[in-house]
């Protein structure tokens, strides 16, 4: 629903707008994006497990799923890789029960309050994590 939903909050830009900006942003710095939506917790759960052999790491809006969902979580820390953990919106500026999220006890890092600009720096912060990694 971005682009429409409380724009004051997540902005005008929509998840295709989005997606494009992380496709190129992962075309210049040499990586693959694979950019999926749902609204089912057992779908995001079973594509989290599914980049555990697939991905060479997971950048994830969790939305409210970070709030709720162990599910997430224990699928996240099973991966093994690099997670960035990303809000459109400052979570710490709004409600409290928005504060804490469970995602980000296995992300490596967070991104919140950016807008979609989130995204870019995300996939920015990605390649640099695969590259050390890589290195290593």
């Amino acid at each position: 629903m971005l682009g429409v939903r409380e724009t004051a909050i997540y902005g005008s830009q929509t998840l295709a707008d989005i997606e494009r900006l992380c496709a190129r942003k992962a075309k210049e710095v040499g990586l693959a994006a694979d950019f999926r939506q749902s609204n089912m917790e057992g779908e995001l759960v079973t594509w989290v497990q599914e980049a555990r052999t697939k991905s060479d790491g997971i950048i994830i809006n969790p939305g409210a799923y970070g709030h709720t969902s162990i599910a997430l979580l224990d699928a996240l820390r099973m991966t093994g890789k690099p997670v960035i953990e990303l809000h459109l919106s400052n979570i710490h500026r709004r409600e409290e029960f928005r504060h804490r999220t469970y995602v980000s006890q296995a992300a490596t890092g967070i991104i919140c309050g950016l807008g979609a600009h989130g995204y870019v720096l995300a996939v920015e912060a990605m390649a640099e994590l695969i590259n050390k990694k890589d290195s290593a």
